[in-house]
């Protein structure tokens, strides 16, 4: 069988009704639920609205019992979905959904985002993903995007604080940890604070588990210098408005700067990622003294206000307090020939579309697939899509920590190379960094950055954000990335995984106890 006859078999599986079952779909009629606008709250007004929620169980390294406790009743409804249910409409057709900057374009307009995204006769597999990506229309393609790619807290900290301190209008920022980080000698708060003196509109949603360490008077000084602030599903209960779990997460980071500049990724307002590349990995292995080579993205242009959405669809799930009005939404030129989907996934959506458009474009690769993973522990389901890429003879490839914040989250994924060496893929594990960034980039066209790991927990747990680029210079830049992190990687092979001592063996079934909660 050949790789092209084997690739073509795996997405007819996958996706029965799909274009390569059945040639080029129709124009489809999206759903209610996809097509309708986002119904915001008048600015200055309550956000009463309630939206279901599913609770989420915590990382296995922070609080172990906690997890047991919680496992038992959430084990029957945590499991990978089923893609093919998730990309066809009710009539069983691909749906579809591309924004231009005020609309969904016609089927002329579509057809000239094809033409500008594949300048060159020989770019099929540009045409092929952007085809593929239209069947997720619930969260829309935008086009007209730049999309600058920041490799670690050096390149994403001064960008994030030179977006902030430029702000003439509002500030909204939505992150797991939320720490005072400093910049070139200047603070979060008093980049903030400043702001707010010069009539700029500040508003902060902040995960109370991931956020737990920041000292409260952080939030008191913010608060009192004006900023509006809400507590992702507090450690309190008592504080909940929205219903509470010990085990909800906001794990996203989203940052809106008037709203017409965004930025995404991995990394956290956290005061790691100031470390230079120069601290390494300590003698003592203290993380939080190490560098952290993660991954984030600054965006313009109209996807800017598919985050801004995210933002306020969190704030009203959460029932924050009325936000002062600003210009929350302002018209947004086209700015470059990105296209870009903004994919915000949560437990209660049972629509996971970031899964899905990933392992759209794993599965319909005919070249590579690249991506690295702070925490690599995919489900069964998407080890195996991984496995058959492989083995099909793309060149796929995964960069992984040797080094984490959660090392048993290295023994679990180191558990199971196997099966990805003997397939033919290529595993390299980061030295001397931390390595935290949830990157992945396939055939040079189609990017992911954004918060979402490989693994059970970010498929069906968390709260995740994530961007879909369709475009060669993104897909350039997370390559040149790639390559960098595979130049500081020791590559692993099969005949060294097969002769890895008893008490790594050991360590590694201690952690896959704990595989399906990480």
């Amino acid at each position: 069988m050949t790789q092209g006859a084997v690739t073509r078999l795996q997405l007819i599986r996958l996706f029965p009704n799909g274009p390569l079952a059945r040639g080029p779909a129709r124009n489809a009629d999206v759903s209610p639920r996809a097509a309708a606008p986002p119904q915001w709250p008048r600015m200055g007004r309550g956000m009463t609205q309630r939206w279901p929620r599913r609770p989420v169980l915590p990382p296995v390294s922070r609080r172990h019992l906690l997890a047991l406790a919680a496992a038992s009743p959430l084990a029957a409804c945590a499991s990978t979905p089923d893609v093919n249910a998730m990309v066809a409409g009710d009539d069983g057709q691909l749906k579809h959904a591309i924004l231009g900057t005020h609309s969904p374009l016609s089927n002329s307009e579509r057809g000239a985002v094809h033409s500008s995204l594949s300048p060159d006769p020989s770019a099929d597999a540009l045409q092929r993903q952007f085809a593929l990506q239209q069947a997720l229309s619930q969260s829309p393609l935008v086009t007209g995007n730049t999309a600058t790619i920041l490799r670690d807290g050096a390149q994403a900290l001064p960008a994030m604080f030179a977006a902030m301190q430029a702000a003439s209008d509002h500030i909204n920022l939505e992150y797991f940890i939320f720490a005072d980080v400093v910049c070139n000698g200047t603070s979060l708060s008093d980049v903030l604070t400043d702001r707010l003196r010069n009539g700029v509109t500040v508003n902060i949603i902040y995960d109370a588990y991931g956020s737990a360490d920041t000292p409260p008077a952080l939030f008191d000084t913010l608060r009192a210098a004006g900023a509006r602030v809400v507590t992702f599903n507090p450690l309190d209960p008592l504080r909940a408005k929205a219903g509470w779990s010990p085990n909800d997460r906001d794990h996203r980071k989203i940052m809106v700067v008037d709203g017409r500049v965004g930025f995404t990724g991995g990394i956290n307002l956290d005061k790691v990622y100031e470390n230079p590349a120069s601290a390494g990995i300590p003698p003592d292995n203290n993380t939080r003294h190490a560098y952290w080579r993660d991954t984030a993205v600054r965006i313009e242009g109209p996807a800017v206000a598919e985050l801004q959405k995210v933002f306020f669809g969190t704030w009203q799930q959460q029932k924050g307090p009325p936000v002062a009005p600003a210009d929350y939404f302002p018209p947004l030129p086209r700015t470059g020939v990105q296209t870009i989907r903004i994919i915000a996934s949560a437990p209660g959506d049972q629509q996971p579309l970031y899964y899905i458009s990933l392992m759209t474009a794993v599965l319909s690769a005919t070249q590579r697939v690249w991506l690295s993973s702070g925490y690599f522990v995919p489900p069964h389901e998407e080890r195996e899509d991984l496995d058959r890429t492989a083995r099909a003879g793309i060149d796929v490839r995964v960069v992984a920590p040797s080094h984490s914040d959660v090392q048993s989250a290295v023994y679990a994924a180191r558990a199971a190379y196997g099966d990805l060496l003997q397939s033919g893929a290529h595993i390299y594990e980061v030295h001397n960094a931390v390595l935290h960034s949830k990157l992945a980039t396939v055939d040079g066209v189609w990017s992911v950055v954004g918060s979402s790991n490989l693994d059970r927990r970010s498929v069906v747990f968390n709260n995740e954000i994530d961007a879909i680029i369709l475009g060669r210079d993104t897909a350039g830049q997370v390559e040149a990335i790639l390559r960098q992190d595979m130049a500081m990687s020791h590559e692993i092979t099969l005949a060294a995984w097969q002769r890895r001592s008893v008490a790594e063996r050991w360590d590694e079934i201690k952690a896959r106890l704990w595989q399906y909660w990480m």
